[in-house]
């Protein structure tokens, strides 16, 4: 889901900013959409209500990126015994205008995979950025 519609209260809204921050700092160059996805029936039916959904833009493709656009999506579940929301995982994707390049996801081996990969670096700073993501969302509300 679009990372502005889910900023439903305070605490969700400083922690959005706070992944976007976090990826800016690493990646000045990088423009953030909040609104990655399109409101239209056919997409609206394909994203994943319990997701944040968070685009950044180069402004050029990059070599060391082997893509210009790179979606992130942070996953959640809802325990329903005591309705605390957690982070389970997150999912980074580069695209290019060939379409996705590469992936990187929490949830299984923290691998990349792809017909392209970023440079050594930026898998490592991904890697760290997804960490932080999982910790800024799982610690306890102050």
């Amino acid at each position: 889901m679009n990372a502005a519609e889910m900023a439903t209260n305070l605490e969700f809204a400083k922690k959005i900013a706070t992944v976007v921050n976090l990826f800016k700092f690493e990646f000045p160059d990088a423009r953030s959409d909040l609104k990655p996805w399109k409101n239209d029936p056919e997409t609206r039916e394909l994203v994943d209500p319990d997701s944040i959904d968070i685009g950044f833009h180069f402004p050029g493709v990059s070599k060391s990126w082997r893509s210009r656009s790179i979606l992130i999506q942070i996953r959640f579940y809802q325990d329903p015994v005591n309705g605390l929301r957690r982070a389970i995982g997150v999912e980074i994707a580069g695209f290019s205008h060939l379409g996705e390049q590469w992936r990187l996801s929490t949830v299984e081996n923290w691998n990349f995979v792809g017909t392209t990969q970023p440079s050594e670096e930026v898998r490592k700073k991904l890697k760290e950025f997804c960490r932080q993501i999982l910790e800024l969302f799982n610690k306890p509300s102050d």
